[in-house]
């Protein structure tokens, strides 16, 4: 009787800047199949794939996303005014963005403080199902600081999402990179991870992390 695992989801980065490479690189040494896309063609970031994020495929966005599972929407915040809605519709989006207008300037679009900017992110992307993660770990830190299961010193990313299920599949990403998942279980409670938040720019083991979260959604 053999013991087939269940494939593992493909992922799609868009974004090639800082945070896009090194999630793709950190996904693809956790056995994952990725591909990377930017703006333009693909040739233009094959050698910043090849040394950033070696084994991820540069493609055109609409080919990374066509074959994904997961999307990773890691561009400036400031160009999501102008992307395209229908490239990831029915797609499950994890959103690596902050809204931090002294580094961004003041957007417009993210000034409406009833939401977290994950859900504006949802709003915009109303055909997709979004997922917030990655956004208060420092891209330099997301790689240095991954630790097998069961290490006293691994810590946790936060996972927030309307979807259960959605959660879930992105929580086993961020484990299996090497950190301990913490499941929010809305999207608005993603507004936890965002700068001036209880956990923005922290390092935090899972207990640590928990009560966090915990203390300020109380």
């Amino acid at each position: 009787m053999s013991d087939r695992a269940m494939p593992s989801p493909r992922i799609a980065v868009l974004g090639a800047g800082h945070v896009g490479p090194v999630i793709a690189r950190v996904a693809i040494e956790a056995g994952y199949h990725v591909t990377i896309s930017a703006s333009g063609e693909p040739e233009r970031i094959a050698l910043i794939t090849q040394i950033l994020a070696p084994g991820a495929g540069p493609r055109w966005a609409a080919d990374a996303v066509r074959d994904a599972d997961i999307v990773v929407l890691a561009i400036p915040l400031h160009k999501f005014a102008v992307f395209d809605p229908t490239l990831v519709a029915g797609k499950l989006v994890i959103d690596t963005m902050n809204y931090w207008p002294p580094t961004d300037g003041v957007q417009t679009m993210f000034e409406d403080r009833r939401y977290g900017s994950s859900e504006i992110v949802q709003l915009r992307l109303s055909q997709s199902t979004v997922v917030k993660t990655f956004n208060h770990k420092g891209y330099h830190e997301l790689e240095e600081e991954r630790r097998p299961a069961g290490s006293p010193e691994r810590r946790a990313l936060g996972v927030a999402g309307d979807d259960p299920g959605a959660v879930d599949l992105v929580a086993e990403v961020i484990e299996r990179i090497g950190y301990d998942a913490v499941r929010l279980e809305s999207l608005s409670a993603g507004r936890l991870f965002e700068p001036g938040g209880p956990v923005f720019g922290a390092s935090m083991r899972r207990a640590e992390f928990v009560r966090a979260v915990s203390v300020e959604a109380a």
